[in-house]
């Protein structure tokens, strides 16, 4: 699915009339007659709901009550009311409204599916995806879709951007809407971004908050459920739960259960239990000697995408494998468990809170959960003495960028991930990000998701997980399988974000809400799981399969050509010893800048808008 939203004005038919002349876009116009919605899209994926001369769009995965969205449309006095429709509807999906000669686009609140925007010839227009809005910006001003070259140098980053960076598109000339936002565009071309949402407050005792994420998930996971379902079911909590869900709520469900390498990692074990209690689905095993491994290159030149370098790169060719098999079983719609452990487990940040809200009581707690940790007494005092800002926080971080990376004694109960720039990354690149961070603190002077840090921390993760699936399901688009964590649905994220945060952090119990929140759908036998499955084996496994491949890349790196790599740098560094995972994690984020440059999606590295010289 891909579209764009256009305003109800003069302006919008000369605008979509080059993507009208395909025969295969589809049309949807507001009362007036004006193209309103253009792109491709399945007849599932849209739900249309008029009164009178106003329309709503549902795009994506739902389930909605017509009649009721239906009086809620012709009852609003303004476009405000309608955010209690968009608060009520399960699964992940696009809001469109045209009320009124405005229009109005939105995404969900993870960036799961996201809203990009630009000006096209003095008129703002709207899409699900940056890239040809960049193509349009650009061919008015005489030129080709462009990538700014500071906010590439920003993907080098470990673990990742911090936000709002994250957000911004590697795109020239193209914004993203904000998190809990809704982008208003209009008659005359106009556009004004509006805050709608904001996270709750996390007051509600764990009984009632199990019950809300119970609710949600239900929900969400059914709104999928109405044709075959596929699902990951790796014999973890998270997806083993989805996978249960979906056969409480009548599914035609196919599971899929990738062996681990390690023969330690219990993963497999578990799962083959919770198949035992799903036998009306059909189940699927592969080994992992079988497929393809982590950072493989070859895939890169046919695999690129419109969005941007692929977040989970590392194991592209395997979610492609993965998506073709469960695509010829009749699926269209992946369940993943992504989202679990970012709403379920517990961050460091929680004991940062938990000391504001209960000074006296929770030291028991917090020294229980930095001996778990091994955090050294003097990182955690300072950690939970710190009381700076959030633009002071991402002020400092551009100080650190090459300092040595934290370590496991560190307690790290910052706004966020410590972020750092490779050991290859060049002079030029570490000055282009050090100079977006301070400028975006110091001009911007961003507020948090949150004033608690676990509650910011929290909704920051859902939104990189978002947004790494988003890119996962453009860079995969042509398999036709979509991928889908219903985890990361606005109800779900809401409910888990309303837990109290002590609640969150329970001595003994491994995800105590979410294990609530399926009990009873989920069978107390594999509820009774506590330990985790650990992947480094596939990641030392991928690297050594793959090292050469990987250092021929540095014999022509386009991140070279930009002045962002040195190749000579990155070549040592793969050719270095590596004793623990963690060593491997900065390659990541280079491997996919590089692979989406390689792509038939990106410009050419040497152009004038890339590299500022013309090849």
């Amino acid at each position: 699915m891909d579209f764009v939203v256009l305003p109800d004005g003069p302006a919008a038919p000369a605008v979509a009339e080059p993507l009208t002349r395909d025969p295969d876009v589809r049309v949807v116009r507001h009362a007036s007659g004006r193209p309103w919605l253009v792109g491709r899209w399945a007849d599932e994926d849209l739900t249309l709901v008029s009164a009178g001369a106003r329309r709503l769009a549902v795009l994506g995965r739902s389930a909605l009550d017509r009649h009721r969205v239906e009086r809620a449309l012709a009852g609003a006095r303004t476009s405000d009311q309608l955010d209690d429709v968009a608060r009520s509807l399960p699964g992940c999906f696009h809001l469109v409204a045209s009320f009124d000669g405005w229009t109005r686009a939105q995404g969900s609140l993870s960036t799961a599916r996201q809203i990009f925007f630009a000006d096209v010839g003095g008129v703002t227009v709207a899409a699900d995806g940056p890239h040809r809005l960049a193509r349009w910006a650009d061919t008015g001003r005489g030129g080709d879709a462009s990538v700014d070259r500071d906010l590439l140098a920003l993907r080098l980053l470990t673990p990742v951007p911090p936000w709002p960076l994250s957000l911004r598109p590697v795109w020239s000339g193209v914004s993203a809407l904000g998190v809990g936002c809704r982008l208003e565009l209009g008659p005359g071309g106009s556009a004004r971004e509006v805050r709608w949402w904001w996270p709750p407050e996390p007051g509600t005792p764990s009984e009632r908050a199990a019950e809300r994420v119970r609710e949600a998930l239900f929900a969400c996971v059914g709104a999928r459920a109405r044709a075959t379902l596929s699902a990951d079911l790796s014999g973890g909590l998270d997806s083993t739960s989805l996978c249960f869900l979906a056969d409480a709520a009548g599914a035609d469900l196919v599971t899929h259960h990738w062996t681990p390498a390690d023969r330690a990692n219990d993963d497999t074990a578990w799962a083959d239990r919770a198949a035992r209690h799903l036998p009306a689905a059909r189940h699927h095993v592969t080994a992992g000697r079988d497929g393809p491994t982590w950072y493989e290159t070859t895939a890169a030149a046919d695999s690129g995408h419109e969005e941007g370098p692929l977040p989970w790169a590392r194991n592209r060719a395997h979610m492609r494998r993965l998506l073709s098999a469960m695509a010829a079983d009749g699926s269209r719609c992946h369940l993943l468990g992504v989202g679990g452990d970012e709403l379920f487990g517990v961050l460091p940040t929680a004991v940062w809170s938990l000391i504001r809200s209960h000074p006296f009581g929770s030291l028991p707690r917090i020294h229980r959960f930095r001996a778990l940790n091994r955090w050294s007494l003097a990182s955690t005092v300072r950690g939970l003495a710190d009381s700076a800002s959030f633009a002071a926080w991402l002020r400092s971080t551009a100080d650190r960028l090459t300092a040595p990376a934290p370590g496991p004694g560190d307690a790290l109960l910052g706004w966020g991930w410590e972020p750092r720039l490779p050991p290859w990354a060049t002079a030029d690149a570490v000055d282009a990000v050090r100079r977006l961070l301070r400028d975006t603190a110091e001009r911007a002077r961003p507020q948090p998701h949150h004033p608690d840090r676990a509650q910011h921390q929290t909704l920051d993760i859902v939104v990189q997980s978002g947004n790494a699936l988003r890119h996962l399901n453009a860079a995969l688009s042509d398999v036709g399988v979509t991928c889908e964590a219903p985890f990361l649905d606005d109800r779900v994220v809401e409910a888990a974000l309303s837990v109290r945060i002590g609640d969150r952090l329970v001595s003994g119990d491994f995800k105590p809400v979410l294990r609530r929140a399926v009990g009873g759908i989920v069978p107390e036998e594999i509820l009774a799981r506590r330990s985790k499955g650990e992947f480094s084996a596939e990641a030392f496994q991928g690297l050594r399969r793959n090292r050469g491949e990987l250092l021929d890349l540095c014999d022509d790196l386009r991140l070279s050509r930009l002045g962002l790599v040195d190749a000579g740098a990155l070549r040592t560094a793969l050719l270095g010893p590596k004793t623990r995972s963690r060593q491997l994690v900065p390659y990541e984020n280079t491997l996919a800048c590089e692979s989406w440059l390689r792509s038939v999606a990106a410009p050419a590295p040497g152009a004038a808008s890339l590299a500022g010289e013309t090849s």
